[in-house]
């Protein structure tokens, strides 16, 4: 009997030690992710990663911690104060070089996987202005000089950088504007709308989904219409940036019905250099394997798969993440 027990208390020990040995190194994760504003849809992305990650390694926490933005995240991820950061592939190459809002350069992220490359800045100009005024591209703003009451997003957030940008580029810069009796306003997307509908401003530039519900909502209100810029801008903008060309296609809107050029941002996740190998193993792997658990919280986000995932350009990736994207056949 003795025999009994002891041969069966070894063999649970050996059955144990194997499903130990079987089991993830790390079984489950409790994590930080910086993101942006609360109810946006970074919020919604940290809680698909959070789906993601709970869904290869139950038990699991990825906890979102709002923030300023991409800007802040650089610093936030640089000082380990989160795990991982969304952050702007624009946001990505002021930090390298050091440029405005840095002091130095910041060499610190790396990529872990690209969110989305589809948040294109869109020009809505009041359709009234726009016929009275002959505006067919971004362009003719600066060959007649117009004095036209633009926005931009808040100062501080990369988009608005860029709108600034693609304004200069065109000839007509803010102070250009102004000069010609116009003005540029900096104002946050939902303040944007309400300056729009009061025929307190004649136009957007924004970063925004194609068929944004705030683009819906205006067009509801007021006639829009949906001006590109030309190649050369495009191209100089993209250049500038290290950002992306895109083509908003005809019919997205009923009341836009050619393909409409412009530039996009794209939105990343960043781990440090010199995170855990094994942790961005597991979390790439997560990630690819989960992206559904990603691309179901917004309907914007359908297009999100691990091939785009695997995309990025805007740093390096983290050798450990590169593996598992490697290894899948995705780079």
């Amino acid at each position: 009997m003795r025999k009994s027990i002891k041969t069966s208390l070894l063999a649970l020990s050996v059955v144990a030690g194997a499903a130990l040995a079987s089991a993830p190194a790390n079984a489950a994760y409790n994590l930080t992710l910086c993101g942006a504003s609360p109810g946006g849809l970074w919020s919604l992305l940290g809680a698909g990663v959070d789906n993601a990650v709970k869904a290869a390694f139950p038990g699991s926490t990825v906890t979102y911690q709002t923030s300023g933005g991409g800007f802040a995240n650089v610093v936030q991820l640089d000082q380990k104060k989160c795990d991982i950061a969304i952050i702007h592939d624009a946001e990505v190459k002021s930090a390298l070089a050091g440029a405005e809002p840095f002091k130095a350069p910041v060499d610190s992220m790396r990529t872990l996987a690209v969110m989305y490359t589809w948040a294109p800045m869109q020009l809505l100009v009041n359709k009234d202005y726009a016929t009275e005024h002959n505006i067919n591209t971004m362009e003719d703003i600066a060959t007649q000089k117009l004095p036209i009451q633009i926005l931009l997003n808040r100062k501080g957030n990369v988009v608005s950088d860029i709108g600034a940008t693609m304004l200069t580029t065109v000839g007509a810069s803010p102070e250009n504007i102004e000069s010609w009796g116009g003005g540029v306003t900096y104002a946050a997307s939902k303040e944007q709308g309400e300056l729009m509908r009061d025929r307190r401003a004649d136009a957007i530039l924004n970063s925004l989904f194609v068929g944004h519900g705030s683009i819906r909502e205006l067009a509801s209100a007021i006639d829009l219409k949906l001006v590109p810029v030309q190649k050369e801008t495009a191209d100089a903008v993209a250049k500038e940036w290290n950002i992306s060309e895109f083509v908003i296609k005809g019919g997205s809107y009923p009341w836009a019905p050619d393909d409409t050029l412009t530039v996009t941002v794209s939105a990343q996740l960043f781990v440090r250099e010199d995170a855990d190998p094994k942790l961005v193993e597991d979390l790439a792997t997560a990630l690819a394997d989960h992206a559904d658990q990603v691309s179901s919280v917004h309907k914007a986000m359908g297009s999100l798969d691990a091939k785009l995932m695997a995309s990025g350009t805007a740093a390096p990736y983290h050798p450990a993440a590169a593996a598992v994207f490697k290894a899948k056949g995705l780079q």
